[in-house]
């Protein structure tokens, strides 16, 4: 089976792989560069606020808001380019999205409730 991984972490593990041809390098750089520059990395992903919040297992998951053109554009950019390079990419929906934890303009990270977790 294999193992399920956020756009951004996908993303990343192929910027790091050394058979990334040059052209699709710089798109990738350009992409993360955009994301580094117009969108927050959230402070937490799970709800506790214990001292060791950062060892447990991270729970919540990303969501970009639907008002968020620009951000789910650039977004499905990556997500096409990395289907490119043989990743394979599953786009969530989700009416209930579960305990929000963080949220700005243009995305929210929520622990999924427990009847929805697969």
């Amino acid at each position: 089976m294999a193992s399920r991984e956020g756009l951004f972490a996908a993303a990343y593990a192929l910027q790091g792989s050394a058979e990334l041809d040059a052209f699709s390098r710089g798109e990738l750089d350009d992409l993360l560069a955009w994301f580094r520059q117009n969108l927050k990395i959230p402070p937490r992903f799970n709800r506790t606020k214990s001292k060791n919040h950062d060892r447990r297992d991270t729970r919540g998951l990303s969501w970009f808001k639907p008002t968020a053109r620009q951000h789910l554009d650039k977004a499905f950019e990556l997500a096409e380019l990395l289907t490119r390079h043989g990743i394979a990419i599953e786009v969530l929906r989700a009416a209930r999205i579960g305990y929000v934890i963080y949220e700005d303009d243009h995305q929210l990270v929520a622990e999924p409730f427990a009847d929805v977790r697969s």
